[in-house]
């Protein structure tokens, strides 16, 4: 029987003692993370999650070992890749994607690697002086000239498309422009939470639609409840309201007077009857109701003054311009909060 060495066995188990010990387990990959930015990592996951860096068959006999007790959890061994580390925490494994997605930065290309997506040279004013870098940019496929004392690259040009590997040239170019096309970062493969394995795709998802999407669903739901009269917390208060204001307008359609109708009813038969006597010839209507008729004309017709001298127009126009636009943004602080 081969000897393990102690050493392996105390790994083995002090890995099985922080998976034990944590809600939430995932798998990450650090390759290619410079160590500083490494170390600032880790300080920023302190009180948050433990990451725990070992040989990948020590993680996977951990994980063996572990099985018992936490079904499933040997599902996280087929995502081991790279530099793959532990990271054990409490929390839940979304925000603990969204967290180590913030943390990831920017960095330059360096030759050799794969480009995550299209990688692009903007036109404009690169900043340089006339000098060998034209021919650079030239000999990488880069359209550039000279224009007014500097080198400036006519158009947008894809340097590296995704997938493609980043040659020594063109890593050499992307620096001197200070484009950092590479992100850096701890790439979360696979998270484990009460025995079951979740891909990276599945925890990345767009907040402000979801949210979007909670906040449609609220409505819906709202609004089936109010109209089928379902009562709840959310809904009681409108399905009154609803119902009061229905119960109203069936009470003035019948013509029934209550405190809640009559002036509305009186208004409205107060109405239809000026109407009426509107139609009628002067001979056929009394003083009273005349004088009625006449006030409702001339609170109806518009005011005629006499028009103002050209400069109190253009002055009154620019009162009312001034004044449209505080309506506007009046009507946009209402709409927007």
């Amino acid at each position: 029987m081969a000897h393990v060495a102690e050493w392996k066995k105390d790994e083995v188990n002090e890995l099985k003692d922080l998976i034990a010990k944590s809600e939430v387990v995932g798998i990450v990959n650090l390759l290619n993370i410079p160590a500083r930015q490494l170390q600032e990592m880790r300080k920023s996951l302190v009180g948050k999650a433990t990451i725990r860096l070992s040989k990948i068959n020590l993680m996977n006999l951990a994980l063996e070992d572990c099985n018992e007790e936490r079904e499933n959890i040997t599902g996280l061994s087929d995502y081991m890749e790279g530099q793959a580390a532990l990271v054990c925490t409490d929390m839940n494994p979304f925000k603990l994607y969204k967290i180590l997605e913030d943390s990831k930065t920017q960095a330059p290309a360096k030759a050799g690697a794969i480009a995550p997506e299209d990688i692009v040279i903007p036109a404009g004013d690169t900043g340089f002086p006339p000098g060998p870098f034209l021919g650079e940019l030239q000999q990488v496929g880069v359209p550039a000239k000279i224009d007014k004392g500097k080198i400036v690259v006519s158009k947008d040009t894809v340097v590296v498309e995704a997938g493609e590997e980043v040659s020594k040239a063109i890593a050499a170019t992307l620096t001197r422009l200070d484009i950092k096309p590479m992100e850096v970062g701890m790439d979360l493969k696979a998270v484990y939470e009460e025995g079951s394995v979740f891909e990276a795709s599945l925890l990345a998802i767009d907040e402000e639609q979801t949210l979007a999407d909670i906040q449609s669903a609220f409505n819906k739901a709202f609004n089936l409840s109010v109209y089928a009269a379902i009562p709840t917390e959310e809904t009681i208060s409108t399905i009154i309201s609803t119902a009061h204001r229905k119960a109203v307008n069936v009470a003035v359609e019948a013509g029934i007077v209550n405190s809640e109708t009559s002036d509305i009813i009186i208004g409205l038969a107060h109405a239809k009857m000026l109407a009426l006597a509107g139609e009628l010839s002067s001979d056929a209507i009394d003083d009273e109701l005349a004088d009625k008729l006449a006030n409702r004309a001339s609170a109806a017709a518009p005011v005629v003054e006499e028009a103002p001298a050209e400069e109190e127009e253009e002055e009154e126009e620019e009162e009312d311009e001034a004044a449209a636009e505080e309506s506007a943004l009046g009507g946009l602080g209402a709409l927007f909060g």
